[in-house]
């Protein structure tokens, strides 16, 4: 039942009672189905409760959210995604991978933290706080591609990977490539002549 490890004195058990909990829970179907449930039916309910999609209702003269029908939405999502396998897959994987990125992101701010003193506020400046949001959201986008699969069990993050790496010269790399500058100048265009831009350039001007 318990291995000695030669250079220690310890003995360890072969198998936790613990790890046989979460397999056993892994055959029933916790991870697969209860769960993955219940974590769609909360975001749906709570999305539609914040939303307000079908409206509100009136009870003794004060308004309340529609409950039965933003719960059977709800109730009704989470038993379809449940029913594809596929779906659920990308979920467990994806979730994983994003718990993973915030608590890089945790020790990354312990580590920052451990230069300041007692009294300190530990806290980001905006230009910082943009690119680790960018770093974060990119980071997020890379995580749900590799967790989606093709039929024959390749990423997608994979697929464009080789797409890009050796059809490189192909005419749909090229026009994706082109799209991409065409969006990054559209978006520096017209962030440069939004109000703050525009309020700058006015600012300049009259203190001349």
């Amino acid at each position: 039942m318990f291995k000695y490890y030669e250079g220690t004195e310890r003995t360890m058990p072969e198998q936790s009672v613990f790890r046989d909990a979460i397999t056993f829970f892994d055959k029933i179907g916790i991870y697969d189905v209860v769960l993955p449930f219940l974590l769609v039916f909360t975001i749906m309910f709570a999305i539609l409760e914040k939303t307000k999609v079908f409206g509100m209702e009136q009870i003794d003269g004060h308004d309340y959210t529609k409950k039965n029908l933003n719960a059977m939405t709800a109730f009704v999502t989470a038993f379809v995604v449940v029913a594809s396998s596929r779906i659920v897959a990308l979920i467990n994987e994806a979730l994983a991978n994003v718990v993973v990125l915030l608590i890089i992101s945790v020790c990354f701010l312990l580590l920052i933290g451990s230069f300041y003193g007692k009294d300190d506020e530990v806290a980001l400046k905006d230009g910082w706080k943009k690119l680790f949001m960018g770093l974060m959201f990119a980071g997020i986008i890379l995580i749900f591609l590799h967790a989606a699969k093709l039929s024959d069990g390749t990423s997608w993050l994979e697929w464009m990977y080789w797409q890009v790496a050796y059809n490189f010269d192909s005419t749909a790399v090229g026009a994706l490539v082109l799209m991409i500058i065409i969006i990054a100048l559209m978006f520096y265009i017209i962030k440069g002549n939004g109000p703050a831009a525009k309020g700058g350039k006015e600012e300049k001007n009259g203190s001349h």
